[in-house]
């Protein structure tokens, strides 16, 4: 099963690449199951202390318990839930980079 959008819409038609795209889906996967792992400790702990009747499955919410965490990463990126933050200094040192070479190739001709 292909997970939608498809990667040239994540990066911004290759504004962003695809290593950058994969650590801020991880990122977010994290805080998606971050938050499952406390919605699942907080139901437990009620159905405990009997202050609800409910199931276990009723008091977690349904995007995050039927799908899986980098589904959800993916789509919330796609959403603009989160946003992916370029390091500023890893960019500036690419630039630099790019225009070394640039002023090398033209010392060359």
């Amino acid at each position: 099963m292909m997970i939608k959008p498809s990667i040239d819409q994540l990066t911004n038609g290759g504004e962003i690449n695809r290593y950058e795209l994969v650590i801020a889906t991880s990122k977010v996967a994290r805080v998606i199951t971050d938050e499952y792992c406390a919605q699942r400790e907080r139901a437990e702990t009620m159905i405990r202390n009997g202050e609800t009747d409910k199931n276990l499955a009723t008091l977690i919410k349904g995007n995050i318990r039927d799908k899986k965490a980098v589904e959800n990463a993916v789509q919330a990126l796609a959403d603009g839930e989160f946003e992916i933050v370029l390091d500023p200094v890893k960019e500036e040192d690419e630039n630099a980079e790019e225009a070394a070479e640039e002023a090398k190739e033209e010392t060359l001709e």
